[in-house]
């Protein structure tokens, strides 16, 4: 990679199950040098049934890998076009794929999408299977944007904590190891999924609604919580579980909530999301100096409300000039450019892994 890199485009299809993510980031792997261009692309009703099948090991997994493969690549050439991009100016794709099952103490960890597939479509290399090398040094495969993050904030104020409210919520927190220290793997950084994010929220309005998701907190803002509950989903062992740790889209249902009307259920279920965040925050080094929230979830007022609750400096990552929707897809673009030089994309104090890892599988055009 000469001294002014080409275009690294990043998609992400998290595990809410809303859409694609893409986005172009210029990087040499260490800094982020621009930011490109980004788009969502939602599934169609349709799409979403078919992977809310294959997530929950049903359906024909092999079409479904196939046909949202070929949606990824729909995505990417109309990001190209939008952006007025050739994809000869497009160094390298970094394709996460969609998660359909997650069990880390198991060691296994599965993201279904055709890396070859894409290659051919898009005409453009693309590093995928990012995951299974970290499993693979005993890591928990989760959570993979925290070297993204620490390259994002390595200049601000710290520490901090970047919090990722998507479908299972994780943490990164950002420290200084010297008091000059910015270069990335010269920080302090811990990072660990807290807990359920937005899934059961969304499968819960989606039950009780038909609505994809409780849009505005509407739902939760309209119901009492019932802390008793919560206390009690709280006693889990996963929550005294040390980091680093991660969390399987299916371990968490909303069974406990059942017997609740359809708005103090989702109000329960909000306050379980944050009392997990604040119970994950115990395990910092530092409190955080101030949180940001990227994710689906920061555009829940009622998540917000209650985060606001329980820590002081709570914003929305755009505060920074960061687009929310956009930071994980970006993240792996960064990390495909960071697996072509053979970088780590992961640490044993952001999964647990026996050393600085890198990992992803190329497949050239």
């Amino acid at each position: 990679m000469n001294s002014s890199p080409k275009w690294s485009l990043g998609l992400m299809s998290g595990t809410s199950l809303d859409g694609i993510d893409a986005a172009l980031i210029r990087t040499d792997g260490e800094h982020i040098l621009e930011f490109g261009q980004s788009i969502t692309v939602p599934y169609s009703e349709n799409e979403k049934i078919a992977l809310r099948e294959a997530v929950h090991g049903r359906g024909d997994m092999l079409l479904a890998e196939h046909n949202n493969t070929l949606k990824h690549a729909e995505v990417v050439k109309k990001l190209l076009e939008q952006a007025d991009i050739h994809y000869k100016d497009i160094e390298v794709i970094g394709f996460h794929g969609q998660t359909v099952s997650h069990r880390p103490d198991e060691h296994l960890t599965w993201q279904i999408g055709d890396g070859a597939l894409l290659a051919e479509k898009t005409r453009i290399d693309v590093v995928c299977d990012f995951r299974r090398r970290d499993i693979a040094t005993g890591g928990q495969g989760a959570p993979l944007v925290p070297l993204y993050h620490a390259a994002l904030a390595r200049h601000m104020d710290l520490p901090v904590a970047i919090l990722n409210l998507g479908g299972i919520a994780n943490v990164t927190w950002i420290g200084r190891s010297e008091e000059t220290a910015s270069e990335l793997m010269a920080l302090d950084i811990l990072a660990f999924d807290t807990g359920t994010g937005n899934v059961l929220l969304n499968e819960w309005a989606y039950k009780n609604t038909g609505k994809d998701c409780d849009f505005g907190g509407a739902l939760a803002l309209a119901g009492k919580a019932d802390m008793k509950l919560v206390e009690s989903m709280l006693k889990d062992w996963f929550f005294a579980k040390h980091p680093p740790k991660s969390l399987d889209r299916n371990y968490f249902t909303y069974e406990p909530v059942e017997n609740l009307s359809a708005a103090d259920g989702a109000a329960t279920l909000t306050e379980f999301t944050t009392a997990a965040i604040e119970a994950g925050a115990a395990f910092f080094p530092r409190p955080a100096n101030q949180w940001f929230v990227s994710g689906g979830g920061r555009l829940n007022p009622s998540l917000m409300q209650s985060l606001r609750r329980r820590f002081d400096h709570v914003y929305p990552v755009e505060s920074l000039g960061w687009v929310g929707d956009s930071l994980e897809a970006q993240a792996f673009a960064f990390l495909a450019v960071r697996s072509l030089k053979k970088l780590p994309l992961s640490l044993p104090t952001t999964t647990g892994a026996i050393r600085a890892v890198t990992g992803g599988a190329l497949y050239r055009a």
